[in-house]
């Protein structure tokens, strides 16, 4: 059981690291998210190389990562003999409200919201028969699928005009008030993510817990980890690289679609590089851990701080390092992702959970605390220590 919370700890930090190599474009571009993926502006060889490393695979690590904890509540609320989805819909909406105080506070493109949104659903489908959940990820796939092939198809018709973004100098001279009353009036645009997110999150929040089922995470998942190897690392991940170069009128296909496959490859490569690892962490995996622990706080703050460094409320440097994009980019994401490798290491001495994790904690056990001290007993319940 320890090695594979190991492993999970090890995949939630890598996924957190990852999302900012996707978002860390974004931030650093001194348009903002009008030109996300490049539907703004020309990309380059070099920057589109290095965008089809993150773009939407760690999003999709995530994703499965989510799925496994959705399912891992699941196995504690029955061995416990508890209501299920019960206190776990109470989960969910603390997802949803923070969230969307991300959204409106901090980033135009979280995904929060829609992994609350689906968790809501799944959590009714987790404990079906095979049959129905069979189901449920077919007529979710074949929905993702159609809406991305309408979209490219579009795309593809439209041509050169549909990749003409609006200047604006709301990131590179806006004050912080300004994008937040911008996120209000252009809720709809940044909002319609949710549209992919959601089918997405149903197919893979269910597959997750389908993995876990079949051991990926232990020794008799061996050839179930050898297979989603190949099949994301040795299929997909070629052909996303083709998809990167084909221009940003195949975003949604390699976003969407292919992404996700080589997030399987991830999961079951690094699991398998976690499961032969003998004897005590090194330095490498125990910092790695230490963010997935801290999962939720180090996602918040890692955008939080690319903002503060990018945006013209903080130090401005998207406008003013644009000459040197892409090449100052991923020293942008070294150096953040070892400031909140560094403070969640620093925390974790202290503390068993991260800062917003324990905020979250009390946020779930408030109501029923208050019910259990009226009525004169203990109220307290553990948290899995693998969220969905």
């Amino acid at each position: 059981m320890t090695r594979r919370i190991d492993a999970l700890d090890v995949l939630r930090g890598v996924a957190i690291m990852g999302t900012l190599g996707t978002n860390i474009w974004i931030f650093t571009n001194p348009g903002g998210p009008a030109e996300l993926m490049g539907l703004g502006g020309h990309i380059g060889v070099v920057e589109s190389f290095l965008r089809f490393l993150s773009n939407g695979k760690f999003l999709g690590l995530l994703t499965l990562l989510f799925g496994i904890g959705l399912e891992l509540q699941y196995r504690s609320a029955v061995r416990k003999g508890v209501t299920w989805p019960g206190r776990y819909l109470w989960r969910a909406t603390l997802l949803l409200l923070e969230g969307a105080l991300h959204y409106v506070l901090i980033f135009e493109f979280d995904v929060l919201m829609g992994y609350a949104i689906t968790s809501m659903i799944v959590a009714y489908l987790i404990g079906r028969s095979e049959r129905t959940v069979r189901i449920w990820m077919i007529t979710a796939g074949t929905t993702l699928v159609a809406l991305v092939s309408l979209m490219t198809l579009g795309l593809l018709a439209a041509g050169d005009s549909a990749f003409r973004a609006v200047p604006t100098t709301l990131y590179s001279q806006g004050s912080w008030t300004d994008q937040v009353a911008s996120r209000f009036q252009q809720l709809p645009l940044y909002r319609s993510e949710l549209i992919f997110i959601i089918p997405m999150g149903i197919v893979l929040f269910l597959l997750g817990g389908r993995l876990l089922r079949a051991g990926v995470f232990d020794e008799r998942g061996a050839g179930l980890r050898r297979k989603l190897t190949i099949i994301g690392l040795g299929i997909a991940a070629p052909l996303n690289l083709l998809t990167s170069y084909a221009g940003p009128a195949w975003f949604a296909v390699d976003r969407y679609i292919l992404a996700p496959l080589v997030a399987l490859g991830l999961l079951g490569a690094i699991t398998s590089i976690v499961l032969r690892m003998s004897g005590s962490p090194g330095v490498v995996r125990r910092a790695i851990s230490n963010v997935g622990r801290t999962a939720l706080s180090c996602y918040v703050f890692q955008n939080l701080a690319a903002s503060a460094l990018c945006y013209g409320w903080g130090l401005g440097l998207a406008a003013q390092l644009d000459w040197l994009r892409p090449w100052w980019v991923p020293g942008a994401w070294a150096g953040i992702c070892l400031l909140f490798v560094v403070l969640s290491s620093l925390w974790l001495r202290r503390f068993e959970r991260g800062p917003l994790e324990l905020a979250w904690q009390w946020a779930y056990q408030a109501p029923w605390a208050k019910r259990a001290e009226a009525a004169g007993r203990p109220a307290k319940e553990k948290v899995p220590s693998v969220r969905g």
